[in-house]
């Protein structure tokens, strides 16, 4: 059987890989570059619309990001990181329309304010002193707090509207935040580089096996789910970017690096409202605060959504026990991804988590009503007819492996790099898609460092991302003239 040679191998057809294989490209243009999807299409897992929530999480509304402290102050250091890591995005995104590469715009993201809402004098002041501390730096200086019934009324009517005028509420406003449809985006990316040589997508094709040779390059065997054809793939450097199908294919790597790795899967569900004489009351992202017990991923909010151009409301998400490691992964997921290195971690976090894992079969097993009846702390007026479940993506939580040879669950990304550079794997959940474009960087000065190092790639890669090396956390000049070029070729500004 001949055997495929290619320079790049991205195993999944989601935000990450097609994020890398685009700078890859505008990089080296010269690079054979294969894609792998296990589906039958690209962008039809987390990636897509429905399966995620699209915030374009810049910290602006998520209150998990901004936790409070033991002496009751508010830590804002990992606001300040997503929100300058999503700046990073919005930079690569502007590129790619500047070129020509991306469509309009509004075919992939749109203006929608990011929204914090809370009641209960307790909230009410965690919130105020939340919007001190934030917006006295620079990346979010146009945030705006009111406790005022009638700015709220202005912000958001169908979340005031009805409700008990004796409860104190308030809440947070940036009015440049965004949504974006990462399934569009995706797609729009794949689509293009297809038309580009030395480029190859394959679909319904799931990787079986990856092993590496001793001259350091992997081989990679691929199916193809329709004709039964097996394809051999050899290359200088596998990505993987299968969400949560990531971390079975991290494990058949055996590098080392990928020891004591373990996950932990969440499913979603989200009401959702197309209803226009709803849906046009209501444009913006409003966040509240978890529910005790609750995963981060789960903070509950209200979504203007625009998805393939359709405009919807999103109401969740509410979080599930599941044992698949993808929406349409396998129920023995979980249980094939146990292997020695990780047994004693995994066990550690379930039996230091069984509140988590009590308040996730909670959920699941919660009625149209009750699921309503949450609805109705941020729109009072809802009603049971309007509203109907679609079932989220999956995620995969990452479990790490202490020190002490315990495990610890981690609520974030991570990148896992073979020492050699010659495999990468992008691992967990939220805020994921959102910093796609500052993963990739990392990816790249892991992977492909003496390149990256070149005058040449230092150039191109500036003209991607302007901040490329400096802190936009950091230089309030930088951030002043990276957002407005961003907020202006994206059609952000208000």
């Amino acid at each position: 059987m001949a055997v495929r040679q290619a320079d790049v191998v991205l195993v999944g057809g989601g935000v990450m890989s097609a994020t890398l294989g685009m700078m890859l490209r505008q990089l080296d243009p010269s690079l054979d570059i294969v894609m792998v999807e296990r589906l039958d299409h690209v962008a039809h897992e987390s990636t897509d619309g429905w399966n995620n929530a699209g915030t374009g999480h810049a910290g602006y509304c998520e209150l998990n990001y901004t936790p409070e402290t033991g002496d009751g102050d508010v830590a804002i250091d990992r606001a300040l990181t997503i929100n300058a890591q999503f700046e990073i995005s919005l930079q690569f995104w502007s590129y790619l329309v500047e070129q020509g590469i991306l469509p309009e715009p509004k075919g992939f993201i749109n203006r929608t304010p990011h929204q914090s809402f809370v009641w209960g004098e307790e909230n009410v002041a965690f919130l105020k002193r939340r919007h001190e501390r934030l917006s006295a730096h620079h990346l979010f200086r146009e945030m705006e707090f009111t406790e005022s019934p009638e700015e709220l009324a202005e912000w958001m009517p169908l979340v005031v509207k009805h409700r008990d005028p004796m409860e104190r509420v308030a809440a947070t406003r940036i009015r440049h935040g965004s949504d974006v449809d990462f399934g569009s985006l995706t797609r729009h990316m794949v689509s293009w580089l297809e038309s580009q040589p030395n480029f190859e997508l394959m679909v319904s094709s799931p990787v079986i096996s990856l092993d590496q040779r001793e001259n350091g390059r992997w081989k990679v065997r691929v199916k193809n789910q329709n004709t039964g054809d097996i394809t051999k793939i050899e290359t200088g450097f596998v990505f993987l970017g299968a969400g949560g199908g990531a971390l079975p294919l991290l494990q058949k790597s055996h590098i080392r690096e990928a020891r004591g790795y373990g996950g932990f899967p969440v499913s979603g569900q989200w009401l959702v409202c197309k209803k226009p004489e709803v849906v046009q009351q209501h444009h913006a992202k409003v966040y509240g605060k978890a529910p005790i017990g609750a995963p981060p991923m789960s903070v509950p909010h209200l979504d203007t959504r625009i998805i393939n151009g359709e405009p919807a409301l999103l109401f969740g998400p509410f979080a599930g026990f599941t044992t698949r490691f993808l929406k349409q992964g396998s129920v023995f997921d979980l249980f094939g991804s146990v292997r020695a290195n990780n047994l004693r971690p995994m066990l550690s976090v379930s039996r230091h988590n069984m509140d988590l894992t009590r308040y996730l079969i909670g959920e699941v097993f919660q009625s149209h009503s009750d699921r309503v009846a949450s609805l109705r702390n941020f729109f009072p007026d809802a009603r049971e007819e309007d509203w109907t479940l679609q079932i989220a993506g999956q995620r995969v939580q990452i479990i790490k492996q202490a020190p002490d040879g315990s495990g610890k669950l981690e609520f974030g990304t991570e990148i896992v790099a073979s020492g050699d550079g010659s495999l990468a794997a992008l691992l967990g959940a939220s805020p994921g898609a959102s910093t796609a474009a500052n993963a990739m960087l990392d990816v790249l000065e892991r992977c492909f460092a003496d390149r990256l190092k070149s005058d040449e790639w230092q150039s191109r890669i500036r003209d991607m991302v302007p901040s490329y090396g400096r802190s936009l956390v950091d230089d309030e000049a930088l951030l002043n003239d990276v957002r407005a070029r961003t907020l202006s070729t994206l059609k952000l500004k208000p």
